[in-house]
């Protein structure tokens, strides 16, 4: 029998309410809030031996991002920090985001949390977390 896909119950909430805080930004003429709007791509691959989570983290210091992996979850947080340089300047446009983010996305399958290994290179985060062994099913008798 064919695995079926992990149906994530709140995948679609998520974009809805991001695109419905850009909206009601837009229309009331504030600039876009920083919260939804950093939140890091993310990429899942699932191979033979490993899950591999990649996000796109530019300008995020190794210092400013957490990574906690459980062995069903994977949640990454940071923080893109402004420059707080004291020049005197005028902005035309801003369509950088700053501000603190959090995401959680449920893994495809079990792995062994206690190994993943997480490398930051060109503003890339590659986080390689190895599966658990997949457990036969059990027969359990009933007792009377």
């Amino acid at each position: 029998m064919a695995d079926l896909p992990r149906w994530e119950s709140f995948g679609g909430l998520t974009t809805l309410r991001r695109e419905m805080d850009r909206l009601f930004e837009r229309f009331l003429g504030r600039e876009a809030s920083s919260l939804g709007e950093v939140e890091p791509a993310i990429d899942v691959a699932d191979t033979p031996a490993a899950v591999i989570v990649k996000a796109h983290v530019p300008g995020v210091s190794k210092e400013n991002l957490q990574v906690n992996v459980t062995d069903t979850a994977f949640t990454l947080k940071g923080e893109v920090q402004e420059d707080t340089t004291t020049e005197d300047k005028t902005y035309h446009r801003r369509e950088i985001h700053y501000g603190a983010f959090a995401r959680t996305i449920t893994l495809p399958t079990t792995v062994q949390a206690e190994h993943a290994t997480a490398q930051l290179k060109d503003g890339v985060l590659e986080v390689t977390i190895p599966k658990r062994e997949a457990t036969t099913a059990k027969d359990v008798p009933i007792q009377t």
